[in-house]
């Protein structure tokens, strides 16, 4: 099986292209936020489709992301998962103070739009070094 490889904005439309020519469907996919000082990485929304769940493909798609966020200059890495806890722990994360989190990681995407909506008061944080 070949690794994940990083997809950037600029490639969505080849990708959308191949699966299309090939009459196929995404498999997983992920990414992270950086802070604004690089040091810290929210992980976003490790997704797997049906028929791949249970193949080991989140797993590595998580792997691939803390990789590259590592290789970003990250040192620890954070996430927001209500349902998934056994998942993350078995990939060395442990419970977090979410608002540490919304601090460390104020500039994200994710953080901001969980504080407009108030569904940052109900999210568990997760964190790991990396």
């Amino acid at each position: 099986m070949h690794e994940p490889l990083p997809v950037s904005p600029a490639d969505v439309a080849d990708v959308r292209g191949f699966l299309a020519e090939c009459d196929l469907t995404v498999v997983g996919s992920t990414g992270f936020e950086c802070s604004t000082d690089g040091r810290h990485a929210l992980l976003r929304s490790v997704a797997v489709g049906p028929a791949f769940r249970g193949s080991g493909t989140g797993t590595r798609l998580a792997r691939f992301a803390l990789d590259a966020a590592a290789a970003a200059g990250a040192d620890r890495a954070w996430l927001f998962s209500r349902r998934s806890g056994p998942f993350w722990q078995g990939l060395g994360f442990a419970p977090a103070d979410r608002s540490e989190l919304a601090v460390l990681l104020a500039g994200t995407t994710q953080v901001s739009l969980f504080r407009a909506t108030g569904q940052l008061a109900r999210e568990v944080a997760w964190s790991r070094a990396l």
